[in-house]
């Protein structure tokens, strides 16, 4: 899809398969956009975040993959907070952390539980926790959790 024929207001990936919008949050003057997104093609499969961002809500640059999906997790669905008390300690010398909370999953019908990824760079970067899953009941329906401060 070139860029001429891609919508204009609302963002669409360069390339390859794009789902929910699952951060939404404004950050050091930036709005950022994390969204479900398979970087490897155009089916829903490996999934993993792709990250957008944009100072007016209408243009909008993208960045390369945000969490992505390896041999033991997909990343379906979930939110993002912006811990400016950094009660989640993930902050490091007065560092903001942005704290992602997601549906880790390993296949498409398979086991779902609660994870943590956190970024100290404005989402540039993400390190997923090392005590995930947070929250797993053994089920194979528990998805997108919506977190907010």
């Amino acid at each position: 899809m070139t860029r001429a024929t891609r919508p204009q207001i609302h963002f669409t990936p360069e390339r390859h398969w794009m789902n929910d919008p699952n951060g939404l949050v404004f950050h050091n003057g930036r709005y950022h956009l994390f969204y479900q997104f398979n970087p490897e093609g155009h089916e829903h499969q490996n999934m993993s975040w792709g990250h957008a961002s944009s100072s007016d809500l209408r243009t909008w640059q993208e960045h390369p993959i945000a969490i992505r999906f390896d041999e033991n997790e997909e990343i379906y669905s979930g939110s993002i907070v912006v811990d400016h008390m950094n009660s989640s300690r993930f902050g490091e010398d007065g560092t903001v952390p942005l704290v992602a909370i997601y549906t880790s999953a390993a296949g498409y019908h398979a086991i779902q539980a609660q994870s943590l990824a956190y970024s100290l760079d404005d989402g540039m970067t993400w390190e997923k926790y090392e005590g995930n899953p947070v929250l797993d009941r053994g089920s194979m329906e528990f998805r997108d959790p919506k977190v907010f401060r």
